[in-house]
């Protein structure tokens, strides 16, 4: 039986052939860049905690208008990944709340400004914005302030303690901290310690000693040999963070809290003229948690105590490491919270060094053999440092050590031997981890 193709059937097929003849370009058409498409929210969401008016950026970020003007310089910043900042490695772990850009991010941004930087439809902007960057506390349950203003009488470093009372009268726990610069200028970093009940005559003792608010406290909070509990640290760039979930650090009822405040009012990028300040932090504050923890500053003794640390003149790159297993002297370090000789969870890590650092790395060092990552800073900024959450928590068991390693440049014409110290123009390698057992 013959089967008769219709003239119809024929031209569909001789369509089909002729459209698979016909050259197809394998580039894809780039998305329109506008800012109410996606450069707009993309802003939003990995720059607008910073670039606020108010904020500590030196631009706001959050109109067209104000994106547009500056729209050479965010390319300029993007390319060359200056901005947003997020120091981190990517080869070493993951961290929650990543600022950084990818690829395609970069050329959207750096497609939109060569074009002029279009301002688009406001009817293309998702119905569905981009959350907002990660950090900063989720609530604000106490904000506790110096008792007054304080202008630094020492230059160009002055370290002053504020003793704050603790606003409640049961037992709660931290679990999530912010600090709020009154000066931003001449406030170089802030420190929360815990002064327990039996701690708290002592340090009255020592504000009521010293006239003026407050007390002289180079080194530490004066009490304890410095072995005492932190609540939370800020350094410039941070921007707060809750704790982990279901962590957080017991405060107990008729405590206080030592606030150290480093001010620097030395002249150039990392002071500003003496003025006064009214420093604040603000806490997330519970009254259960699953895990107590605690925040460990990790620093060789030698290097704070004997100066150890010699970073010679004229030199480009020196280097200082450093290791030891802190599950041997948990009891020690903690003030028994914790029990030596177990493992211990680290939760958060973060990494300080002064102006001359360049690069920076803390990992685990395991006994067994090996390593493991926990944070590696390879382009030092000073103006930008943090605590990092870890996006999967690390066990440091007995035998392990946690290593340190600091990088500094050295070899600017005029430069001075320097060592380790508490001054801006001193230095540092600290490493400082949020850990529970």
């Amino acid at each position: 039986m013959r089967r008769v193709i219709g003239a119809g059937a024929l031209l569909v097929a001789a369509a089909v052939l002729s459209s698979c003849d016909e050259p197809k370009d394998p580039t894809p058409q780039p998305v329109p860049a506008t800012w109410h498409k996606n450069v707009g929210p993309l802003i939003q969401q990995k720059c607008g905690s910073c670039h606020v008016e108010g904020g500590i950026a030196p631009f706001a970020l959050q109109t067209y208008a104000q994106a547009q003007a500056q729209r050479d310089a965010i390319k300029a910043s993007v390319q060359s990944g200056h901005m947003p900042p997020w120091p981190p490695s990517r080869e070493c772990a993951q961290y929650l709340d990543d600022r950084s850009l990818g690829s395609e991010e970069v050329a959207l941004i750096t497609r939109w400004a060569d074009e002029g930087g279009p301002e688009g439809n406001p009817a293309d902007a998702p119905r569905n914005p981009r959350p907002q960057p990660g950090g900063g506390l989720s609530r604000v349950d106490a904000t506790l302030s110096m008792p007054v203003e304080y202008t630094p009488q020492q230059s160009p470093d002055d370290y002053r303690c504020f003793l704050i009372d603790w606003p409640y009268g049961d037992q709660r726990y931290v679990t999530g901290f912010r600090a709020n610069p009154g000066n931003a200028s001449i406030v170089h970093h802030v420190i929360a310690y815990l002064a327990e009940p039996n701690q708290v005559a002592a340090a009255q003792a020592l504000d009521d000693n010293e006239p003026g608010p407050g007390y002289t406290c180079f080194g530490g909070p004066g009490l304890n040999g410095g072995q005492m509990a932190w609540l939370g640290s800020w350094a410039p760039g941070s921007l707060g963070m809750d704790y982990p979930a279901g962590t957080g650090m017991r405060v107990a009822a008729g405590s206080k809290v030592i606030l150290q405040v480093h001010y620097n009012t030395g002249h150039g990028l990392h002071g500003g003229q003496a003025g006064p300040d009214r420093t604040s932090v603000s806490m997330k504050v519970d009254t259960a948690v699953d895990k107590v923890a605690f925040v460990q500053p990790w620093a060789n003794i030698d290097w704070v105590l004997k100066k150890t640390m010699n970073i010679p003149a004229g030199q480009a790159d020196v280097v200082h490491a450093w290791g030891a297993d802190p599950t041997s002297v948990l009891d020690q370090l903690t003030g028994g919270v914790f029990e030596k000789g177990k493992p211990i969870t680290v939760h958060n890590v973060a990494l300080h060094m002064h102006t001359l650092g360049t690069r920076t790395r803390m990992e685990i060092r395991r006994g067994a053999g090996g390593s493991e990552c926990l944070l590696d800073i390879p382009r030092w900024d000073f103006h930008w440092q943090g605590s990092y959450a870890l996006t999967q928590s690390k066990v440091v068991n007995p035998g392990d050590s946690i290593h340190l390693e600091c990088h500094w440049d050295n070899s600017t014409p005029g430069a001075r031997e320097v060592n380790w110290g508490e001054g801006t123009g001193d230095e540092m390698c600290l490493g400082l981890f949020y850990m529970t057992q």
